[in-house]
């Protein structure tokens, strides 16, 4: 359990942080690039949901479960597996399969729904769709540094948190065309048309 009693412990103040190991690492270090922008695609997942509430109360509880599951994720990137074999180990975190099948039953059940499409979707439409695109955009930026942490040496990221983020953006493709009245709002792309 987390206990915050104070929010400011000026551990920080030089530039370090603290991994969920206890290591102290730079405060731009990869792995903490990696986590710090899987919060910014939740934050952003929440400003989305302030428009969903009323509208699309079955999206928004989707929403309200991914945004658990990536502070799950958070303490997965920020504990990484020991590399030594005779240090202690200690039950982390992880990303489940469980989670990733739930992602991909929500997209199937969502996208069942929604007109194929036959171009390009624009970000915009809806308040909701474009706040989803935005996070959408994010999200794939933290599997680029998730993907980018994973092929340092020594570095290590569990193979089902890269998919779980994989996975998570195309969830966020298919809720921001949910939030679009079922894909009738979307606004689509055409090739050239400003030639």
């Amino acid at each position: 359990m987390v206990v915050l009693n104070k929010i400011y412990t000026r551990t920080g103040d030089a530039g370090t942080t603290a991994l969920g190991t206890g290591e102290r690492v730079s405060k731009h270090a990869p792995r903490i690039a990696a986590y710090g922008t899987v919060d910014e695609t939740n934050a952003l997942i929440g400003v989305a949901r302030t428009h969903l509430t009323d509208t699309h109360p079955a999206l928004d509880a989707i929403l309200s479960r991914v945004q658990n599951d990536l502070f799950d994720l958070g303490a997965d990137l920020c504990a990484p597996e020991a590399g030594d074999a005779a240090a202690p180990k200690r039950e982390r975190l992880r990303v489940s399969d469980a989670q990733i099948k739930r992602l991909e039953d929500e997209i199937d059940s969502m996208n069942a729904d929604l007109t194929p499409l036959r171009s390009f979707v624009l970000p915009g439409g809806s308040k909701a769709a474009a706040a989803l695109h935005v996070a959408r955009t994010v999200c794939r930026r933290a599997e680029r540094a998730m993907v980018e942490l994973a092929a340092l040496p020594g570095e290590q990221v569990s193979p089902p948190a890269l998919k779980y983020i994989n996975r998570l953006s195309d969830l966020l493709f298919v809720a921001s065309r949910t939030a679009n009245d079922l894909g009738n709002n979307d606004v689509l792309w055409v090739p050239g048309q400003n030639r």
